[in-house]
């Protein structure tokens, strides 16, 4: 008897170990707190854990294992297995991807922003790019055009821009200074103490931040119209974890990807959008709204300077510069 339940026991052991091996437990870097920016990577946990079994979790964590800033470092040496960052953070680190940020590209919709970044995402400049960091672009976190929202006297035309310290990043910023502003560039994180403090008078930001990261709060106008740009913030895995998977994982993965961005723009255009004009409204913040000619002469001013110094800047550190901004323009025109 003794010696039966000897063998039953080690034959428990043999199974239970056999099953913590088939799991897998990827920790998941973010920062702030779980809002529309963020929604793809929960759905993406919850449907990815679901195809498994739970055998294939994710530990979403918000700012407990990294700065935004450093989630890129993070994931190049392994630190945790898959994390989001935004391009504009260090444009040093991921050049190929800043072609995304480039002020007035004409994107219009959230479904072309996944359209766009994903044709960047998949270039062969890019992976390279990327693979000095051992990271794999995943999925974008399409964003859309941004506004601003300020303290103060509202703008009444573009040349009350001028002297203006904004948060903007990016292309964003480099359009904004093509208006005279004093262009910023601080994590988001950062923001509502720099705008309380009087560091920046106003921040460009997408709907959801303007509402998950205070600016309303204390803002008292916004621009309606002015719709510069957008920033690029992929979510990336570490490739070692990713080589690591085993098939059915990585199917799971993969397989999931799809579903959570369809997931994150139904949500962006529904609750996101719906919420952002009441929140308006509630706190009596001014709508400024510039004319058809000053939006063209901003898009003038900006477009076409930035566009050009981006693909000399990046031609000359060696990447396929042109061939990157002929890609992004393409799919924009083809309407995809």
């Amino acid at each position: 008897m003794n010696k039966y339940l000897s063998r039953a026991a080690v034959a428990g052991l043999i199974v239970a170990f056999g099953s913590e091996a088939m799991a897998t437990e990827w920790n998941v870097s973010l920062w702030g707190k779980r809002r529309a920016f963020t929604e793809h990577v929960e759905k993406l946990a919850e449907l990815v854990s679901e195809k498994t079994g739970g055998e294939f979790t994710m530990n979403i964590s918000y700012g407990g294992l990294s700065k935004n800033r450093e989630n890129l470092d993070g994931i190049s040496i392994g630190a945790f297995e898959m994390a989001q960052f935004c391009a504009g953070y260090h444009r040093d680190k991921n050049p190929s991807i800043t072609v995304l940020e480039l002020p007035f590209l004409g994107v219009t919709t959230l479904e072309q922003e996944v359209a766009v970044s994903m044709a960047v995402y998949e270039h062969p400049a890019t992976v390279a790019d990327l693979a000095r960091w051992n990271a794999k672009l995943l999925m974008p976190s399409p964003l859309p055009q941004y506004n601003i929202v300020g303290v103060g006297d509202a703008p009444s035309s573009l040349a009350d821009f001028d002297g203006l310290s904004v948060r903007a990043t990016g292309g964003i910023g480099a359009a904004m200074e093509a208006v005279g502003a004093v262009p910023t560039s601080m994590s988001a994180t950062e923001v509502r103490q720099s705008m309380d403090s009087g560091v920046i008078k106003a921040v460009s930001f997408a709907p959801h931040a303007h509402m998950s990261f205070g600016t309303i709060e204390n803002g008292t106008w916004w621009t309606t119209n002015l719709n510069p740009g957008t920033v690029n913030c992929p979510v990336v895995v570490n490739t070692d974890a990713l080589d690591d998977l085993s098939d059915a994982h990585r199917e799971a993965l993969m397989s999931s990807v799809g579903e959570a961005l369809d997931h994150y723009i139904a949500n962006y255009n529904g609750a996101t959008m719906e919420a952002w004009g009441p929140a308006l409204e509630e706190r009596g913040i001014t709508k400024v709204t510039f004319s058809d000619e000053e939006l063209a002469a901003f898009r003038d001013a900006a477009a076409a300077p930035a566009a050009a110094a981006w693909i000399e800047q990046n031609t000359k550190a060696g990447l396929p510069a042109q061939e990157l901004y002929d890609l992004v323009t393409g799919v924009i025109a083809a309407g995809n």
